[in-house]
C-alpha cells in the first residue's frame, strides 16, 4: 500500500485525496503536520525518487520564503537541507505519494495516472 502524506487544509492535498478515491487507490494516510517526514525517511525518499533535493521543498510556502531559503539553499549541504526538512512538514512540498519504488511530489494527474493505475 503506498503512503499518501499530505497537509488536509491543502486543496492540491484535497484534490489528491479526492484523486485517488475516485480511482480507487488504497493508500495510508498521514498528516505532514502531525507526523513530520524524518530524517531517515527524507534521505531514502530523495535517493529513490531521483529528483534535486530542491524539488522536495514547499518553494511557495510561507515558511520557506520568511525563511530566505531560496538564497541560502544553495550553500547547504545534502545532510544540511534534509535536516532542515525533517524540522518542520511545512517545508516539505506536498502531497507526497510514496510507494515501494517511487515517489512522487505534489499533485501532477498525468505523472500519478502512469505510476498508479
Amino acid at each position: 500500500m503506498i503512503k499518501f502524506i499530505c497537509y488536509p487544509k491543502c486543496t492540491t492535498c484535497q484534490k489528491a485525496k479526492k484523486w485517488l478515491d475516485d480511482n480507487k487507490i488504497e493508500y495510508e494516510l498521514r498528516d505532514i503536520k502531525e507526523n513530520n517526514p524524518n530524517f531517515e525517511e527524507l534521505s531514502a525518499w530523495y535517493k529513490m525518487s531521483g529528483l534535486p533535493l530542491k524539488k522536495f521543498f514547499n518553494t511557495s510556502g510561507l515558511l520557506y520564503k520568511s525563511m530566505e531559503l531560496k538564497t541560502k539553499l544553495p550553500a547547504m549541504s545534502d545532510e544540511e537541507q534534509l535536516k532542515l526538512l525533517a524540522s518542520d512538514g511545512m517545508l516539505v512540498k506536498r502531497p507526497l505519494v510514496i510507494g515501494t519504488d517511487f515517489v512522487l511530489i505534489g499533485f501532477k494527474e498525468s505523472e500519478w495516472s502512469e505510476k498508479l493505475k
